[in-house]
């Protein structure tokens, strides 16, 4: 596997395989790489002939007071994994090559997409992730880019992104991948203390139970989060962020079961931020 620090090397590498007929795989990641970010690379490796990773702790998604600083790091970790699962290329470039020290160009989605479930409380978050995903499809100029379901907003948000400026890249959503217990994999469950880890099963139980009142016909999407965030509030250790029913597509509130429904949240167990979900598309379980 190369290992490439600037943007120069990334874009050679990617130039000798065009020229070899090579179509190209795009996994963009924060690193502190785990079982969720190996099943991305999986799926690149199964759609692209070479897969190109990258590991860059984005500042511009981070807003004041959160956790850029303390967020996990583990570059030989995370090269391993991406070598043992057939990775090409990983892209480690330290901030300075991302970002010029005068930088004042962003992208961003002006609508209320980006302002619903975790945007309320983290409003320069999509910017950030906008831009630097701009950046990996400028530098990388990939055929297909993927990213987990788990963050079904940011999915939602670059699929618009995409689409609306006009990337020639197809954007693959990959499922949530689960610990044995439940709790959805995520670079943060570190932070979790061993009771802070038991407690943060709250999270699944209460995504199962809302998949299981969509699959048993409950039309009401409204209760569907009224229960979760009943069951929620059983756990002493959870705080509530959101609990939210919004439209798969623009992510806009919706009450009632039609077409694709997500139901997202985002809950604190102790002072991490965790976050899960499921989609529910009516049209397909149709009696």
């Amino acid at each position: 596997m190369i290992t490439a620090n600037t943007i120069a090397e990334v874009r050679s590498q990617v130039l000798a395989w065009r020229k070899e007929g090579y179509s190209i795989g795009l996994v963009p990641t924060m690193g502190y790489l785990h079982e969720g970010h190996a099943s991305l690379v999986d799926e690149a490796v199964k759609q692209c002939d070479k897969v190109v990773a990258s590991v860059f702790v984005n500042p511009t998604q981070f807003g004041p007071g959160e956790d850029l600083e303390t967020y996990p790091r583990d570059f030989e970790h995370d090269c391993r994994l991406l070598e043992e699962h057939g990775c090409s290329m990983v892209f480690h470039p330290e901030v300075a090559e991302m970002y010029f020290e005068d930088a004042a160009t962003y992208v961003e989605i002006q609508s209320d997409m980006p302002k619903q479930l975790c945007g309320k409380t983290r409003p320069i978050h999509f910017r950030g992730v906008c831009t630097v995903v701009s950046k990996l499809f400028n530098i990388v100029c990939p055929d297909k880019a993927f990213f987990g379901q788990k963050d079904a907003q940011q999915l939602a948000i670059i699929r618009k992104m995409v689409r609306d400026l006009s990337y020639g890249i197809e954007i693959v959503g990959c499922p949530i991948i689960r610990e044995e217990d439940g709790l959805a994999k995520s670079s943060r469950n570190t932070y979790l203390s061993p009771e802070e880890r038991k407690a943060a099963l709250i999270l699944s139980k209460s995504i199962f139970l809302g998949q299981k009142m969509a699959q048993e016909g409950e039309k009401d999407a409204g209760r569907i989060v009224e229960a979760m965030i009943r069951n929620i509030e059983t756990e002493p250790l959870a705080r509530i962020d959101y609990v939210s029913a919004v439209d798969g597509i623009t992510m806009m509130p919706v009450s009632s079961m039609e077409g694709t429904v997500l139901f997202a949240m985002a809950v604190y167990i102790g002072k991490t931020r965790l976050i899960d979900n499921f989609d529910y598309n009516v049209n397909t379980h149709l009696p």
